[in-house]
């Protein structure tokens, strides 16, 4: 019985002109990979090998040269370009239901659906798509962002690397986080964070206008004169006050001439103490950055000094320090307190004068006004 082998047949490449094989010899100089790889096939063939033989000397399948010499056959040199991956006929993975729903389901706390954490992420943005039928199968995390994107949904990455430097920022966070507890089971203490803010007569901060904005805000640049008796900047001390979960958060202000030194946050401390000893409080856990004037040796024999007296006496208020971890501003709740009241503060085409801004920092935060502390005679 014999049996008949149909083979087939052997594709070589057609004949060259002059312009085009100046075009594949430059291709193998060229930068992208598919430009290069078709280049060495055509070549290779027009030295007359056979299929088989290129696609072993290139480690490449046979498939892939016989796509290039029938798409050079047809479209000459312009098929050494990479065409667009991109499918003809594309398909919505949301409908227009689906996409409203979308655009809830994102704007509420992923532990309302089950999820053990409360951020969003892409994939979980699919999966929970896929789980309540907005998606008829699986999409994945860019089909997501496109179309958050086409919905004007702005999606930033969670960023995980915001961390201090300093060696023992664990430690100090969980005394910050003790504290807090221990001041919500004693009814008579509260809990403090204190900060320094300079308010810039210069600087313009960030403002960011909403869409029933009906004008944008134009920030001018603002000069300063050598004959303005006022300072560019005037500095503060702040102390937010959290006394207990039944009151509201209260933010004690009190400007000062010059700036913060240690003999200052002294006259403050002390200014503190008769504040808070009039509203029935007897302690005070104090949470403050690594600034020089917080935990120079001055302050520090003034806080010991303070709490054997109120100790031996019985009166007054007793302030238990606590340091924050270097370069973190996020562990105090005071900061962003500074950022909103700058742009409430700010004017946007003239220069406020010194008492201006107190007045309106006083204004925006509520708070009674109290006069300067002086800077010290040794200091200043």
């Amino acid at each position: 019985m014999w049996y008949i082998l149909s083979m087939q047949a052997p594709l070589i490449l057609r004949p060259l002109i002059a312009t085009e094989r100046q075009a594949l010899l430059a291709g193998l100089r060229s930068a992208h990979t598919f430009t290069m790889r078709r280049c060495q096939i055509l070549l290779a063939s027009a030295e007359g090998q056979h299929t088989p033989a290129i696609a072993r000397h290139l480690h490449c399948d046979d498939h892939t040269v016989r796509n290039a010499i029938h798409a050079f056959h047809r479209c000459g040199v312009a098929a050494l370009q990479p065409k667009s991956c991109r499918p003809l006929t594309t398909h919505r993975a949301f409908n227009d239901l689906g996409r409203e729903r979308l655009r809830a389901r994102v704007h509420q706390s992923p532990r309302t659906l089950g999820k053990p954490t409360s951020l969003w992420t892409l994939d979980v943005v699919a999966q929970v798509s896929f789980a309540q039928g907005l998606t008829q199968r699986q999409v994945s995390g860019e089909t997501i962002r496109a179309t958050l994107l086409e919905l004007g949904v702005r999606w930033k990455r969670a960023k995980h690397w915001i961390t201090s430097p300093d060696p023992e920022s664990l430690r100090k966070k969980h005394c910050r986080d003790r504290w807090m507890l221990l001041a919500k089971e004693h009814p008579t203490w509260a809990l403090g964070f204190a900060d320094e803010v300079w308010w810039s007569r210069l600087a313009q901060p960030d403002q960011h206008g909403g869409p029933e904005q009906a004008t944008p805000i134009r920030l001018q640049e603002l000069t300063y004169s050598k004959a303005d008796p006022d300072p560019k900047a005037v500095a503060c001390y702040g102390l937010l006050l959290r006394q207990r979960s039944l009151h509201p958060d209260q933010l004690l202000l009190r400007f000062v001439d010059g700036r913060p030194v240690s003999a200052m946050t002294i006259e403050f401390l002390a200014w503190w103490s008769q504040k808070l000893s009039g509203m029935g409080i007897t302690g005070l856990f104090l949470v403050w950055e690594n600034a020089s004037w917080h935990k120079s040796q001055a302050v520090r024999t003034w806080l010991r000094t303070h709490n054997q007296q109120v100790k031996q006496t019985g009166a007054g208020v007793r302030i238990i320090s606590c340091l924050l971890p270097t370069k973190s501003p996020w562990l105090n709740p005071i900061e962003p307190k500074w950022v909103h009241g700058k742009r409430a503060v700010s004017e946007p085409d003239q220069m406020l004068t010194a008492d201006e801004v107190e007045q309106r920092v006083y204004a925006y935060y509520r708070c009674a006004f109290e006069e300067h502390l002086p800077m010290p005679e040794q200091v200043a």
